[in-house]
């Protein structure tokens, strides 16, 4: 597929800065700039690529004034970060979307199947299924008894949505992707564990992606939900009867104990570790490696550290702990004074 900046220019709404018949038929990093390529600079401190790239077309802030002329033809537009995020969707919408049902493919006769679907080698859809219309099952994925896959949803290879599980419209699972297995309920005995049953499911609603190998497990009554719009990252686990509140993201490695409840807008960087049944309120960001061991009040707080605490006193509290060493050797100074006198 081949657009000229003038296409692009239309589509983003933006002003063109040199030739509007530069062709582009790919994409590049700004520094790894090629021929016939598009690059993006939203950030000042790559501008010295801008003058030195091979791309044909580069989508610029309008913050952004170059210092030197310019070999590209520039498309000047409000965040170019944004702009090159819609073009790269659009792109993937062009040219990603398989069809048709594969041979191998199990699929139960009382499923419902939409339109215009793809379902791939060895998946297994079962009773009871409901899969929407544009939806893409690549190979491998398991889509047990009586779940729901909604309209536009994609789950990549090996992802599996355990029975009586929802899914929700345009929601995109990765692969090895869990929704919906059992949540981690024991009861200690005398003679070891007992497993205590789950029979609730798990609700992901529309527009929410999750990435590689992480879990959501089924609420042991009732149901574990994410919320429209939530984002995780990959190796994310989110215990039974959570509640991720709309358009938060998860990092890398957060995990999510039992029964918590998460406000909208929240943001957690890798390896945050939040206890259970408590609840975060809204727009919380939280740093990496964070323990968050008890409920979070006020909305917009900004936390760190293990237990998690505000981030301004964090910054206070590892200052005084790098220089530990020296104030211990002057306490130990005074008090050697101390005893002589």
């Amino acid at each position: 597929m081949e657009f000229s900046a003038e296409q692009i220019a239309q589509i983003l709404q933006g002003t063109i800065i040199g030739d509007p018949n530069a062709k582009i038929s790919t994409f590049a990093k700004i520094e790894e700039g090629v021929p016939g390529a598009l690059s993006f600079l939203s950030d000042s401190r790559y501008e010295e690529y801008l003058y030195s790239t091979k791309s044909s077309v580069v989508l610029i802030s309008q913050d952004i004034v170059p210092s030197q002329s310019v070999g590209a033809t520039l498309i000047k537009v409000p965040d170019a970060r944004e702009a090159i995020g819609r073009l790269l969707t659009i792109y993937q919408q062009a040219t990603a979307r398989r069809s048709g049902i594969h041979p191998t493919a199990v699929i139960a006769e009382s499923a419902t199947v939409g339109e215009d679907v793809y379902i791939g080698p060895f998946v297994y859809v079962g009773e009871g299924v409901v899969i929407g219309n544009g939806v893409q099952l690549y190979s491998h994925v398991v889509v047990e008894e009586n779940s729901k896959i909604g309209e536009g949803s994609i789950l990549y290879p090996h992802v599996s949505v355990y029975h009586d599980c929802v899914v929700g419209r345009n929601v995109i699972l990765h692969s090895g992707c869990c929704i919906g297995a059992d949540g981690f309920g024991f009861a200690p005995t005398g003679e070891g564990y007992e497993k205590i049953p789950q029979i609730g499911n798990a609700v992901i609603e529309d527009d929410v992606e999750i990435g590689a190998n992480s879990c959501v497990d089924r609420a042991v009554m009732g149901s574990t939900i994410v919320r429209r719009g939530v984002k995780l990252d990959n190796l994310v686990q989110i215990a039974h009867n959570c509640d991720i509140g709309s358009n938060t993201v998860m990092s890398a490695q957060v995990g999510v104990a039992g029964s918590t409840k998460i406000g909208q807008w929240c943001m957690f960087g890798g390896q945050v570790g939040i206890a259970g049944h408590i609840e975060v309120a809204d727009r919380t960001q939280s740093g990496a490696q964070a323990g968050i061991a008890g409920s979070v009040r006020k909305p917009g707080t900004v936390i760190i550290g293990s237990p998690a605490m505000d981030a301004r006193k964090f910054a206070r509290c590892t200052a005084v702990f790098k220089n530990l060493p020296e104030m211990f050797h002057d306490v130990n100074e005074l008090k050697q004074k101390s005893e002589k006198n």
